[in-house]
């Protein structure tokens, strides 16, 4: 196929080789539907498995597959960022490799963006297969987010979406390296709509996404977004003082009162200094977390590193923006089949 295709899959993968078969085949079904020329940007985020090799097959019997294969694992959002700077679809729909989020969704998608919508979004109205823990986390996360952050997120919504090629490249512009893809997409605006979808369970394969990534994930989505954080410093220190200097002359009466022997000096010192310590150390580390950012943004190193292509040859090759940006470096090392796990699975 030559020229720039109407429609540009993007799907990051981290060992998914049980979902890549079914996968490729429930994604041509759909998008042979359509009726326009279309493309499937398959990011290999340094699989150890035969993902890659399951990848290389397909693409012999199909040049409308595109592999991106990054040099090591450099986690879901910098995979789909990977995705969408190689993209060349007039709309890029993103969607994870698990198969939890149906590729059937793609047209309902495309039909809002027919209509002339910018960014048509999926709305997780029920999550089959998930621990009542996952599901009350989830639930708390995104409504924590709704409220603190400077940008209206909706609720209840992942990656999986259809965003218009303006809004990519309004996204291909904003090269920060802590990411959150869901709010930079609210971020850009444009003309957003919502579809409704039961998020299935997980095809085959482990989760990516531990507790220890959804928190990372939940501190780059907060201080990406929003100053909250610190604004609760200053309430927090406010309200301190106020407690100390009320303190003072109650306890010195309820002293007087009841006795020298009140409370104990050194046990009430030593309680305070505590309480205040406690609350200093947490000040310091909500801190912290906006200084590593700042950091990670100066070191300017790149998003990710490319080990190899296969399939954009076929598609007027660099036809697109983000090709040869120092953000997007190409390398000929293989794959570190030593990387840890991506952040997918949301």
């Amino acid at each position: 196929m030559s020229g720039s295709p109407v429609f540009s899959v993007v799907v990051p993968l981290f060992n998914e080789e049980e979902n890549v078969p079914t996968l490729l085949q429930r994604l041509r079904a759909v998008l042979d539907q359509t009726g326009a020329a279309w493309e499937v940007v398959a990011v290999d985020d340094g699989s150890g498995d035969r993902t890659r090799e399951l990848l290389e097959a397909a693409a012999t019997t199909d040049d409308r597959l595109r592999i991106l294969g990054l040099a090591r694992n450099f986690g879901h959002q910098i995979a789909v960022t990977a995705g969408l700077d190689h993209a060349a679809g007039e709309a890029v729909i993103l969607i994870d490799g698990d198969l939890q989020d149906p590729p059937e969704l793609i047209l309902d998608m495309i039909e809002r963006w027919r209509a002339g919508h910018d960014v048509v979004y999926a709305i997780r109205s029920e999550r089959e297969g998930e621990s009542r823990f996952k599901k009350l986390t989830a639930l708390v996360f995104y409504r924590l987010i709704y409220r603190i952050t400077d940008v209206d997120i909706p609720l209840d919504t992942g990656d999986f979406r259809l965003l218009d090629r303006k809004v990519v490249d309004a996204l291909n512009a904003m090269r920060e390296r802590n990411r959150f893809i869901r709010g930079m997409t609210s971020w850009v605006g444009f003309r957003q709509t919502g579809v409704r979808y039961v998020r299935q369970t997980r095809h085959a394969g482990e989760t990516k996404y531990p507790l220890r990534k959804m928190l990372r994930f939940a501190l780059d989505a907060i201080t990406g977004f929003s100053w909250f954080p610190l604004q609760v410093m200053i309430y927090f220190s406010l309200f301190l003082g106020i407690l100390s200097v009320l303190a003072v002359p109650i306890i010195s009466l309820m002293r007087l009162a009841l006795g020298p022997g009140f409370l104990g000096g050194q046990v009430t010192t030593i309680v305070m200094l505590l309480l205040l310590g406690a609350f200093q150390l947490f000040f310091l580390f909500v801190m912290g977390q906006y200084v590593a950012r700042i950091f990670d943004e100066v070191r300017q190193r790149p998003l990710y590193l490319v080990a190899h292509r296969t399939g954009f040859a076929a598609r007027d090759a660099g036809a697109r923006t983000g090709r040869d940006a120092p953000e997007c470096a190409d390398t000929e090392q293989p794959p570190d089949e030593s990387a840890q796990e991506s952040e997918g699975d949301r």
